[in-house]
């Protein structure tokens, strides 16, 4: 598993726990960042900090666009793992330049498959598939 894959996952920890728990994710990356080194140490990811930040500041959006496009789902409604892959590969698609639209697509479905469905992998590429279709006409 490649560096940038991990630090998905560490986000998507973070961004499922804060939604399970009703806080930030930001809040839970903040209290959870370590500079301490040692065998117990677990620092956060810079990768992981960007992908944070970036789903926290553009959350609003994001919400906005899942319940727009994920056609028969409401966002109560939708698992949270799901819901938080969601915004992690949106935020990707959208936010980040940087990266191809495949891959954020690939890296999403990755982790619904190892932590969803088979179902929430292929209605998850439904909907990723679809934002990345349209990001050009997205308003952000």
């Amino acid at each position: 598993m490649s560096a940038r894959s991990k630090a998905r996952k560490q986000a998507l920890d973070l961004l499922y726990e804060a939604d399970i728990r009703g806080t930030s994710a930001a809040v839970l990356l903040e209290q959870r960042d370590t500079t301490e080194d040692g065998p117990g140490a677990r620092p956060i990811r810079d990768f992981t900090k960007e992908l944070i930040a970036g789903v926290t500041e553009n959350k609003r959006k994001i919400d906005e666009l899942i319940t727009t496009y994920a056609q028969g789902w409401d966002m109560d409604r939708l698992p949270a793992v799901d819901r938080n892959i969601l915004r992690l590969g949106i935020y990707e698609i959208v936010w980040n330049a940087d990266l191809d639209d495949g891959i954020a697509i690939d890296e999403a479905l990755t982790l619904a498959k190892e932590l969803s469905t088979d179902e929430s992998a292929g209605y998850i590429h439904g909907v990723l598939g679809r934002i990345s279709s349209i990001k050009e006409s997205i308003a952000i």
